[in-house]
């Protein structure tokens, strides 16, 4: 299980696609995965999140529920047939949003204390200086990712700033606890960025070994606050 992570706009969802191309290609079968695909919860958060008015509590419940599904019927059944799983954010990000929100670490990782262990966590790293014209030149910002449920700022863009610097700031914590692989992305090319990403992932794609099924039923990650 290979997971990229990253706050909004730094190219993850471009780089799962070129390493899901490049591990097909290899001969691996390859599922990929993300935040809010789950048939479950998709539909039922983007109705949500129209309204602009849901707790923080309820907000990390939804994408608690869109994981559990899709850990259920799409990872780890992927992972029992011998599928590399690519997935495009991971629980890292449910911590990450939580925080910034001033809620309690303990809930949460309890919430998401059902969570299997990746193999790898690949962090793109930037700064928000190199994210803002990324992110305007693509979809523009949105009011959940630039954080208007907080009052941040006085509009959409001086909110956004403030968010996403305190989403980079939890992201550097979380990355020296849980032992991410760093990826910088400022100032690098997407084919460079690539090969640093590949150049990781060839280890682990390629060494032989025997996966008991019963681990998938109960494995979870270590998630003891050291706050």
């Amino acid at each position: 299980m290979i997971v990229i992570e990253g706050t909004d706009g730094v190219g993850r969802t471009t780089q799962i696609e070129r390493l899901r191309n490049w591990l097909e290609v290899q001969g691996h079968g390859v599922v990929e995965t993300g935040w809010t695909r789950s048939d479950l919860m998709s539909s039922l958060i983007a109705l949500a999140k129209e309204g602009n008015t849901l707790t923080r509590d309820t907000f990390s419940l939804l994408y608690a529920t869109d994981f559990a599904d899709r850990l259920e019927n799409q990872i780890i059944p992927s992972l029992r047939s011998g599928f590399i799983v690519l997935s495009d954010r991971y629980i890292y990000t449910a911590f990450a949003r939580h925080a910034v929100r001033s809620g309690s670490p303990e809930w949460i990782r309890d919430v998401f204390g059902f969570a299997i262990i990746p193999d790898i966590v690949l962090y793109l790293r930037t700064d928000v200086e190199s994210l803002v014209p990324r992110v305007i030149a693509s979809r523009g910002m949105d009011y959940w990712e630039s954080g208007m449920d907080m009052h941040l700022g006085e509009d959409l863009y001086d909110s956004f700033i403030v968010y996403q610097r305190r989403l980079v700031a939890e992201y550097e914590v979380m990355a020296k606890e849980f032992k991410f692989e760093m990826i910088e992305t400022t100032q690098h090319s997407l084919e460079a960025i690539e090969q640093d990403l590949r150049a990781r992932i060839e280890p682990i794609v390629r060494r032989t070994r025997k996966i008991d099924a019963s681990l998938l039923d109960t494995a979870s990650l270590n998630l003891k606050v050291e706050r």
